[in-house]
């Protein structure tokens, strides 16, 4: 008599497990077109900070606005960059997850520098009032 055989309950001969890979044509392309995103998003950014000094006016005296509201929104970049970074490596996108944390290193260098040059400026309008570029100067 045969009798009937359950199907086993797991078979850990088909797992993908950590050696899964995504597509490497996809990784590489959303790796790039995520570098390009925010690049993009950066410049956007910090031509706005640029164009807030800016003036055709050659009898004005514009200053810049600070930078701080600015590095929260390249903050706001990288830590998208992050998001991404941990999504492609779940998703075992080994190229994704390199640009990524590439793109997250520049844009903490990014806010480091910006952070410093504009704690500088700001201690020297604490010090110096009246120092060109400083908002409270007429």
């Amino acid at each position: 008599m045969d009798l009937p055989v359950a199907p086993p309950a797991f078979d850990a001969t088909g797992d993908a497990g950590p050696h899964r890979h995504a597509d490497r044509g996809a990784d590489i392309g959303a790796g790039c077109g995520l570098v390009f995103l925010e690049l993009a998003a950066l410049v956007v950014i910090l031509g706005l900070w640029w164009c807030s000094g800016f003036d055709l006016d050659p009898a004005s005296t514009v200053t810049a606005d600070p930078l701080w509201n600015y590095l929260i929104a390249a903050g706001a970049v990288g830590a998208a960059a992050l998001v991404a970074t941990v999504i492609a490596a779940r998703a075992g996108a080994v190229v994704t997850v390199g640009t990524q944390c590439l793109m997250a290193t520049v844009v903490c260098l990014i806010i480091a520098g910006g952070a410093a040059g504009q704690s500088r400026e700001d201690q020297r309008c604490r010090e110096i009032p009246a120092a060109p570029g400083c908002h409270n100067s007429h």
